[in-house]
């Protein structure tokens, strides 16, 4: 994916002259019908609109537009329509006021089943099934508990990992990635397949499929510029991730459907937790209400790795980042979690409900540091009026999460990190409080948000009750580099190193 980006650099400039050369000596501008009140949109490039202002960190750029254009800013990806939104007052307009109507996906041709999942099915009775497998028998409340055990095993593992290099500098973006990999995978396919082979093929997969995701193609804005897409190998490299994760993912349903034939008991009456299981239980008609086929299976799958690994790994680095760059608040939420934990061997969901403190540094880091910095991408079905602008339909929406979490309009001190603002403050990320949006809102808002939380707020209860923090010797907490990679995920650019020192308690569990 490097090869092709740099590849996709050193054209974009000879591209742009050939265009100029090429293109008519006039070009107006913005050119609108009088009858219609437009979003401001700034001027724009024949043919290529306004794709070269989004550069490698579109958060960053599109909210400098937005300071400028207003918070519903009107590009042009080439022929595509984007609004760009940057205000919860947008936001509560698109995923409430209008959700039905910005309840469908655009489809843009990426990876081969990506459709049949439910993050980008186009809004219609196949998404309201998925969605309700998801939700109902996959990541329900009573599902996130009864998968205590797998969080409780896997965080003991990635402890132990710790206390065996005590005192000596660890890479916690790549321990954190390990960790939610692994959790993942217990839970969706019922096993661990990071040490195998197969399975380190399959990770290095979803990482540039992720990658993949974040890539701008050109063909998909202007059809006739394809070619450059083919000749720089993005067509034959989405073409080889499919399959690649099709081989994957069949192999690992044939195994389990022969296992199942050959021992002569059912997928829930030998394991019981796996996502997977219960997906080839309702696939072989065993239960009321729902279908699904093969395909569906293999995309919802790849929903569940790529919505809850990487997200989680990266709060996860971002939360230790920020704590050793504010040795206060690492000690105020050390204190607080040791104090309700003492001498505990196991760290229970009742003492976690009473950590309120590490629930607001967790909140916070959601708001400074949200791992999707643009919710996936809405299109509109018919012309709508936001916030008294003509928005027609075919318009893709893209909202932006992280000029929203930093909007003074919302936020005090947006710019500095401070948990306290979350304490004795109804303001929550489940959907209601648009100014605070990580996990979406209205019909397409992620359906994981409490599997998500249970496996966070389980580890770093963990990481604070029995280890001692610090950055490595050499290491100031000024020159701690905060900068964030370019993509679709928002991953720490410098992966984060610390020091660990085990606090003298009884054995370490969790």
């Amino acid at each position: 994916m490097e090869e092709i980006q740099t590849n996709y650099n050193l054209i974009f400039p000879a591209l742009i002259s050939l265009i100029f050369l090429c293109s008519i000596t006039k070009y107006f501008l913005n050119k609108s019908s009088p009858n219609k009140n437009l979003p401001p949109s700034p001027p724009r490039l024949p043919i290529l609109g306004n794709l070269h202002q989004i550069g490698a960190l579109p958060r960053y750029n599109l909210q400098r537009l937005a300071g400028k254009y207003g918070p519903l800013t009107l590009l042009h990806a080439g022929r595509v329509p984007v609004l760009i939104v940057s205000s919860a007052d947008g936001a509560r307009e698109i995923m409430k006021t209008h959700d039905l109507n910005f309840a469908s996906r655009p489809q843009f041709s990426k990876i081969n089943f990506e459709s049949t999942g439910v993050v980008f099915a186009p809004y219609g009775e196949y998404w309201r099934q998925a969605k309700q497998i998801f939700v109902l028998q996959l990541l329900s409340n009573k599902r996130v508990q009864s998968s205590r055990s797998i969080r409780e095993e896997e965080t003991l593992l990635f402890l132990t990992k710790i206390e065996e290099s005590e005192s000596k500098v660890v890479n916690l973006s790549e321990m954190f990635a390990e960790f939610t990999n692994d959790g993942i995978c217990r839970s969706a396919l019922g096993t661990t397949y990071s040490r195998s082979e197969k399975g380190k093929k399959f990770m290095l997969l979803m990482k540039e499929l992720s990658e993949l995701l974040g890539a701008v193609r050109v063909g998909e804005f202007i059809p006739w510029l394809g070619w450059i897409d083919r000749v720089f190998g993005y067509d034959e490299k989405a073409s080889r991730i499919a399959r690649g994760l099709d081989d994957f993912l069949e192999g690992v349903i044939h195994e389990r459907l022969q296992s199942e034939k050959s021992s002569g008991r059912s997928l829930v009456e030998k394991n019981g937790e796996s996502f997977l299981d219960i997906m080839l239980q309702i696939y072989n008609g065993g239960t009321a209400g729902y279908s699904i086929d093969r395909s569906s299976i293999k995309a919802i799958l790849l929903d569940i790795f790529s919505a809850g690994t990487d997200t989680s790994a990266i709060l996860l680095e971002w939360v230790m980042t920020e704590l050793l760059r504010h040795p206060k608040v690492m000690d105020k939420v050390q204190k607080e979690v040791r104090e309700i934990v003492r001498d505990k061997q196991l760290i229970s969901d009742d003492d976690i409900e009473k950590m309120h403190y590490l629930k607001a540094v967790i909140k916070e880091t959601f708001r400074y540091h949200p791992p999707v910095p643009f919710l996936v991408p809405r299109i509109g079905e018919s012309d709508v009026k936001i916030n008294g602008y003509d928005v027609a339909a075919g318009t893709v929406v893209m909202i932006n999460v992280w000029a929203i979490s930093r909007d003074p309009a919302c936020w005090d001190e947006p710019e500095k990190f401070n948990p306290e603002r979350f304490l004795n403050s109804s303001v929550e990320f489940k959907g209601s409080n648009f100014e605070f949006i990580p996990f979406g809102a209205g019909r397409r808002s992620c359906p994981g948000i409490a599997f998500s939380m249970a496996n966070i707020e389980l580890v770093l209860a963990n990481l604070m009750q029995k280890f001692n923090w610090k950055l490595p010797d050499g290491v100031e907490v000024e020159d701690l580099d905060v900068r964030e990679c370019p993509g679709v995920l928002a991953h720490k650019d410098v992966p984060l190193l610390a020091i660990a020192t085990q606090v003298k308690m009884l054995n370490v569990s969790c």
